[in-house]
């Protein structure tokens, strides 16, 4: 399996159909959304209009796993899993690979082609849960944001063979600007020691923490930047929580874990977001 470019293919470039993807190795499957392994992460994922629960935003997007839907009325009957083609999502997150992105015309978004496939370049698998879908059932979402080089590309229109010069579409891209003082406070708050597990790591130029959202801040959770949103966390847990992993009860008491969440008095941990966290593992 090939993780990355194509050599040779450059975003924006167009295909009449799959098949044209399969043979370019762009996206290895006639059919299936998701190329490859849970072991080795995904090559690549087309949206074309498959499930509903898709949102594009261009240059970040929430993409449904595969999974649970009926082919003839193209609706959800099942709860998804991460197995299979959604563990290569997975994976592709945990291990930082990039994922080539195709969008086609059958899907419902002003970044698709008018016809066929276009070939939108490399996107991280920033973040990854479940949610009820559209019809009911447990999807899994995965949010995909482009690679920084190729950010202003994914609208372009390019024909390989045309020898027309490039057609671009500008776009407005709204950012989460985080307040960095509230991490500083949230972490001052705890002498830089862990919640969970109440280590303080010392680095030659002094301590490290990381300040972790509860709910996260970008689309579609839209969490709020406030003290109640906030933990201080060692890397370790932080990467357990974000990922699902750790999870906190209304009592502070810790699911994946021993113990409890120590919370300073001062420090109103919202148990809305709590709760939220928790509902997004199913």
């Amino acid at each position: 399996m090939t993780i990355g470019e194509i050599q040779g293919i450059e975003s924006g470039a167009t295909f009449e159909s799959r098949r044209a993807l399969y043979d370019a190795s762009i996206h290895r499957q006639l059919q299936a959304g998701i190329v490859g392994s849970a072991s080795a992460g995904a090559e690549s994922i087309v949206l074309s209009g498959g499930y509903v629960d898709d949102e594009d935003y261009g240059d970040e997007m929430i993409y449904t796993g595969h999974g649970g839907r009926d082919p003839a009325s193209k609706r959800q009957v099942a709860n998804q899993e991460f197995a299979r083609q959604n563990q290569a999502l997975v994976t592709s997150c945990l291990q930082a690979l990039p994922v080539r992105v195709v969008r086609g015309a059958e899907h419902r978004s002003p970044h698709s082609p008018e016809t066929g496939y276009r070939y939108s370049g490399l996107y991280w698998v920033d973040r990854y849960w479940k949610a009820p879908g559209t019809d009911g059932f447990l999807v899994c979402r995965f949010r995909l944001v482009a690679d920084p080089s190729l950010r202003g590309d994914i609208s372009e229109d390019r024909s390989k063979n045309s020898g027309t010069p490039t057609r671009r579409v500008e776009t407005t891209v709204l950012r989460v600007v985080r307040d960095t003082k509230l991490g500083k406070h949230v972490k001052c708050m705890y002498d830089f020691h862990c919640q969970v597990c109440g280590n303080r790591l010392e680095c030659e130029g002094g301590p490290y923490a990381e300040a972790a959202h509860i709910r996260p801040l970008g689309r579609p959770h839209n969490g709020p930047d406030v003290l109640g949103n906030l933990l201080c966390l060692c890397p370790n847990h932080h990467v357990l929580f974000d990922n699902g992993a750790l999870q906190i009860n209304d009592d502070f008491s810790l699911n994946g874990g021993a113990g409890r969440l120590d919370v300073q008095r001062d420090h109103p941990v919202d148990q809305v977001h709590l709760q939220y966290h928790r509902s997004m593992w199913g």
